[in-house]
Protein backbone atom coordinates (compact mmCIF):
# COMPACT_ATOMS: atom_id res chain seq x y z
CA UNK A 1 0.00 0.00 0.00
CA UNK A 2 2.89 2.38 0.64
CA UNK A 3 4.22 1.60 -2.85
CA UNK A 4 0.85 2.55 -4.30
CA UNK A 5 0.81 5.76 -2.25
CA UNK A 6 4.30 6.61 -3.50
CA UNK A 7 3.22 6.05 -7.10
CA UNK A 8 0.19 8.29 -6.58
CA UNK A 9 2.39 10.99 -5.04
CA UNK A 10 4.75 10.78 -8.02
CA UNK A 11 1.83 11.07 -10.44
CA UNK A 12 0.52 14.14 -8.62
CA UNK A 13 3.99 15.70 -8.62
CA UNK A 14 4.35 15.07 -12.36
CA UNK A 15 0.92 16.53 -13.04
CA UNK A 16 1.82 19.58 -10.97
CA UNK A 17 5.03 20.09 -12.97
CA UNK A 18 3.09 19.76 -16.24
CA UNK A 19 0.55 22.33 -15.07
CA UNK A 20 3.34 24.68 -14.05
CA UNK A 21 4.86 24.40 -17.54
CA UNK A 22 1.49 25.07 -19.17
CA UNK A 23 0.88 28.05 -16.89
CA UNK A 24 4.30 29.48 -17.72
CA UNK A 25 3.62 29.11 -21.44
CA UNK A 26 0.26 30.82 -21.07
CA UNK A 27 1.82 33.66 -19.09
CA UNK A 28 4.43 34.15 -21.83
CA UNK A 29 1.75 34.12 -24.52
CA UNK A 30 -0.30 36.56 -22.45
CA UNK A 31 2.69 38.91 -22.20
CA UNK A 32 3.22 38.76 -25.96
CA UNK A 33 -0.46 39.48 -26.62
CA UNK A 34 -0.36 42.42 -24.23
CA UNK A 35 2.69 43.79 -26.03
CA UNK A 36 0.95 43.44 -29.37
CA UNK A 37 -2.21 45.04 -27.97
CA UNK A 38 -0.19 48.04 -26.72
CA UNK A 39 1.33 48.46 -30.17
CA UNK A 40 -2.08 48.26 -31.81
CA UNK A 41 -3.54 50.86 -29.47
CA UNK A 42 -0.89 53.25 -30.72
CA UNK A 43 -1.58 52.25 -34.34
CA UNK A 44 -4.22 53.43 -36.82
CA UNK A 45 -7.95 53.15 -36.13
CA UNK A 46 -8.23 50.44 -38.80
CA UNK A 47 -6.53 48.04 -36.37
CA UNK A 48 -9.41 48.30 -33.89
CA UNK A 49 -10.98 44.88 -34.72
CA UNK A 50 -7.61 43.17 -34.39
CA UNK A 51 -7.01 45.02 -31.13
CA UNK A 52 -10.35 43.86 -29.79
CA UNK A 53 -9.54 40.28 -30.80
CA UNK A 54 -6.19 40.45 -29.01
CA UNK A 55 -7.82 41.86 -25.90
CA UNK A 56 -10.39 39.03 -25.97
CA UNK A 57 -7.58 36.47 -26.33
CA UNK A 58 -5.73 38.13 -23.46
CA UNK A 59 -8.83 37.89 -21.29
CA UNK A 60 -9.24 34.20 -22.20
CA UNK A 61 -5.61 33.51 -21.35
CA UNK A 62 -5.99 35.29 -18.04
CA UNK A 63 -8.95 33.03 -17.23
CA UNK A 64 -6.95 29.92 -18.23
CA UNK A 65 -4.08 31.04 -15.98
CA UNK A 66 -6.50 31.45 -13.08
CA UNK A 67 -7.96 27.98 -13.66
CA UNK A 68 -4.48 26.44 -13.83
CA UNK A 69 -3.40 28.30 -10.72
CA UNK A 70 -6.42 26.91 -8.87
CA UNK A 71 -5.62 23.40 -10.12
CA UNK A 72 -1.99 23.75 -9.04
CA UNK A 73 -3.06 24.94 -5.60
CA UNK A 74 -5.43 21.98 -5.34
CA UNK A 75 -2.67 19.57 -6.32
CA UNK A 76 -0.29 21.13 -3.81
CA UNK A 77 -2.93 20.82 -1.09
CA UNK A 78 -3.69 17.22 -2.03
CA UNK A 79 0.01 16.41 -2.12
CA UNK A 80 0.60 18.20 1.17
CA UNK A 81 -2.31 16.50 2.90
CA UNK A 82 -0.58 13.17 2.36
CA UNK A 83 2.33 14.15 4.56
CA UNK A 84 2.74 10.54 5.72
CA UNK A 85 3.62 9.58 2.14
CA UNK A 86 7.18 10.10 1.02
CA UNK A 87 7.24 12.79 -1.66
CA UNK A 88 9.25 11.97 -4.75
CA UNK A 89 12.51 13.77 -5.19
CA UNK A 90 13.68 15.42 -8.39
CA UNK A 91 16.12 12.57 -8.98
CA UNK A 92 13.37 9.92 -9.22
Amino acid sequence: SSQQALEQARAVAEELEDLKAVAKGLEEENSELRRQARQLVRGPASSLPQNQQLLAECHGLREQIQVLAAEMADLEVRGGSRAAWPMPSASL
